[in-house]
């Protein structure tokens, strides 16, 4: 009885409290790369097997804060984008079937979002947390407010290591949709999505106007033209039409 309370105890100790996190966020990507398919989500087929969205959740609940705030800027970047658009998925899931994500009650204010030990709002998770904590305006080419006028829900995970080159093709493949974002060299004037009007300080922060941030972006002949010469800026339509497959 002696020698099993010595192994009891020390199997006890040796036991880790919570496995060591996947930064490489595989089972969301499993879940993504199964629903999601251009601009859209089957969200008929997700709210009939939610289980692996479900357990992607668990995982990231089960990090501590403490853990959280020992890793790298661009893990806690990449943890906090996947949270937020997981959490919309599932919100979805759970109010399936839905028009829009604005039929949901109070869909970005309720605190349904269970993370560090307690449950916040997604508006904290962005706005709160990832806005206010982080220099980085394509934070918002990454998260995914489950409608039309968003830019699109990834088909993969974010990950730390390649970071930088999702959030740029993301910045890059919106402001390719014409149907948000385009440019008339003619009239000089640069139509942009009423994202850059939302949130137009996180862009001018970054690169000192909304001009010089999307200039980029475009193809060689039109950024030329933005890098040089000045346009008026106009802000197209927003669909909040659910991005529904």
């Amino acid at each position: 009885m002696r020698l099993f309370r010595y192994f009891l105890a020390f199997a006890i100790i040796c036991t880790p409290l919570h496995a060591e996190f996947d930064h490489s966020h595989a089972l969301f990507t499993e879940v993504l790369k199964k629903y999601v398919s251009g601009k859209n989500v089957d969200y008929t087929s997700l709210h009939k097997s939610p289980d692996k969205l479900g357990a992607y959740l668990v995982t990231l609940k089960a990090v501590p804060k403490t853990e959280f705030d020992g890793w790298n800027e661009k893990q806690q970047i990449a943890f906090l984008i996947n949270l937020y658009n997981a959490a919309t998925l599932k919100l979805i899931v759970d109010y399936y079937p839905v028009k829009s994500i604005r039929d949901i009650d109070d869909p970005w204010d309720q605190k349904r979002v269970k993370v560090f030990g307690e449950a916040i709002s997604l508006d904290h998770v962005e706005h709160g947390i990832l806005r206010k904590e982080y220099n980085e305006p394509r934070i918002h080419f990454g998260v995914n407010c489950a409608s039309v006028g968003c830019p699109p829900l990834r088909a993969e995970a974010f990950r730390a290591e390649v970071l930088d080159k999702q959030l740029d093709e993301q910045t890059r493949a919106f402001l390719s949709d014409s149907s948000n974002n385009r440019v008339d060299l003619k009239t000089r004037t640069l139509y942009l999505s009423p994202i850059f009007d939302w949130y137009g300080e996180d862009f001018v922060k970054a690169s000192g106007t909304l001009q010089k941030f999307v200039a980029p972006y475009f193809k060689e002949s039109v950024r030329k033209t933005l890098e040089t010469e000045s346009f008026e800026i106009e802000y197209t339509d927003y669909s909040w039409t659910l991005n529904q497959a």
